[in-house]
């Protein structure tokens, strides 16, 4: 194991506080407890936080970390779910809030450069503005930031037709410990030349450096959307009724699978727009021309005639938010079955996930709790919820097992433990079971090559 800092001595905290001026060097415990945890409610408290605004501050930042084989943690939005941006061994947090720059959008290129604490959300409007668009759409999106989204290779609703994060960058600018720059990749969208370097920092969990500028693809805006939310009467039925949709040469931009156990759940908070007796439903968008958008819905329609739904309902314009009403209750609904959950994203070939579903069910019914299973069907990203009541020590062991049944099933089924939210803490301890000890061991011989002495996020899983 490396051998680390063991505290922050009073030349460290010069050095900081010379380096971050004013409130850019964070020391006081009371306001440490804020870069302390992240949204998995991990919680360890780093011995210090700062706040870089400029690529020079964050080069001589790793320079000395380096020297002072002091851990350093990336950290954004911390909407993580996995504890990715906790300090588990102390050392120095650092915020890149503040380099949040979108420094050019180019209609010509159709390509943008953005500093990494860019919020997604507000580069996608800013783009729009242009009559571009940026498509991945994590789910934090309105919060999450470009970074933080590159650093996880973050996905999302349009992942089925439009990809995940790591298709969108086309170069990158990273600072390595010893403080080392490496630019990789660049504007154009083609090229071949040497190793994809770029695409190792892209879902590396910030371990291998610090990302201070990116260079992102983009395409031009689609004209309009529409969506559709299909009920069925059981669980086999919404599957057949997907396969129908792809095996009709449809390519939504966004299928949802929603489970009963996730039906009930939204429906205790209200009406939604989908028959009473349906006890799965899936939620279909398509984007493009409004011409081309009519066809592909009707399509849509003819194809699931055989299968039988018991209502689909058809949202556009102002409309279509009401058809996302359920998809978007999922998760604040979930709460009214139990008071906490394990939440989980496995990712399975896209014809196994009936028996993923199924085993979920049945881990479920065997541990005597709910499990919901729900989200992206298109591309095999099924999130589980399993709930349970963290004061019941039963139901915590009980839901504990549940967890390491399904991320068994998951490989076993040719998947894995996580489709988007990276391994951090949690699922820290699963990663060689699925990998092997001789890809793990490759992998950390990568790393050590940009950061050798494995000061960077130490102490996660990949």
């Amino acid at each position: 194991m490396p051998q680390y800092a063991k505290s922050l001595t009073a030349a460290h905290r010069a050095f900081l506080t010379d380096l971050f001026p004013g409130d850019g060097c964070v020391l006081e415990t009371e306001h440490l407890n804020a870069f302390s945890t992240d949204a998995s409610r991990r919680r360890a408290m780093p011995w210090a936080a700062v706040r870089p605004e400029s690529r020079e501050q964050v080069v001589e930042l790793l320079r000395w970390a380096d020297v002072e084989r002091m851990p350093v943690y990336p950290r954004a939005r911390a909407t993580g779910q996995v504890g990715n941006t906790v300090p588990l061994w102390g050392g120095v947090t650092v915020s890149l809030l503040r380099m949040n720059r979108i420094i050019d959008i180019s209609e010509r290129d159709f390509a943008a450069e953005v500093e990494p604490g860019v919020i997604t959300s507000d580069f996608q409007e800013a783009c729009a503005g242009k009559g571009l668009f940026y498509p991945p759409d994590p789910a934090s999106v309105k919060i999450s930031t470009m970074g933080g989204n590159i650093s996880t290779c973050a996905g999302g609703l349009r992942a089925v037709k439009y990809g995940v994060t790591r298709d969108w960058v086309l170069g990158l600018e990273a600072v390595l410990p010893g403080g080392r720059m490496l630019t990789m990749g660049g504007r154009s969208h083609k090229d071949v030349v040497g190793l994809d370097l770029k695409r190792l920092f892209v879902g590396a969990d910030g371990k291998l450096g610090l990302i201070t500028r990116a260079t992102v693809k983009l395409i031009p805006l689609p004209a309009i959307s529409s969506s559709v939310l299909v009920g069925f009467a059981d669980l086999a039925a919404s599957m057949d009724g997907a396969m129908a949709v792809f095996g009709a040469g449809l390519l939504p931009c966004a299928c949802e699978f929603m489970d009963a156990t996730t039906l009930k759940a939204v429906r205790m908070g209200g009406d939604i727009p989908l028959a009473e007796e349906a006890q799965a439903a899936l939620l279909f968008k398509f984007d493009g021309t409004p011409e081309g958008v009519a066809a592909e819905v009707e399509r849509l329609r003819e194809a699931l005639r055989p299968v039988r739904p018991v209502s689909i309902e058809v949202g556009e314009g102002e409309a279509e938010e009401a058809v996302w009403a359920a998809r978007r209750d999922i998760s604040p609904g979930s709460y009214r079955l139990r008071p906490n959950k394990l939440s989980e994203d496995l990712s399975v070939p896209r014809g196994r996930v009936p028996e993923l579903v199924r085993i979920a069910h049945e881990a479920g019914r065997d541990a005597g709790l709910p499990v919901l299973c729900y989200g992206h069907l298109g591309d095999g990203n099924i999130h589980t919820n399993i709930m349970h009541d963290a004061e019941r020590p039963d139901e915590v062991r009980a839901a504990h097992r549940v967890k390491e049944r399904l991320f068994r099933t998951a490989v076993e089924l040719g998947g894995t433990i996580s489709g988007e939210h990276g391994t951090g803490l949690t699922k820290a301890s699963f990663v060689p079971e699925q990998l092997g000890a001789e890809q793990v061991r490759v992998m950390e011989a990568v790393r050590r090559v940009f950061d050798p002495h494995e000061i960077m996020n130490p102490g996660k899983g990949w």
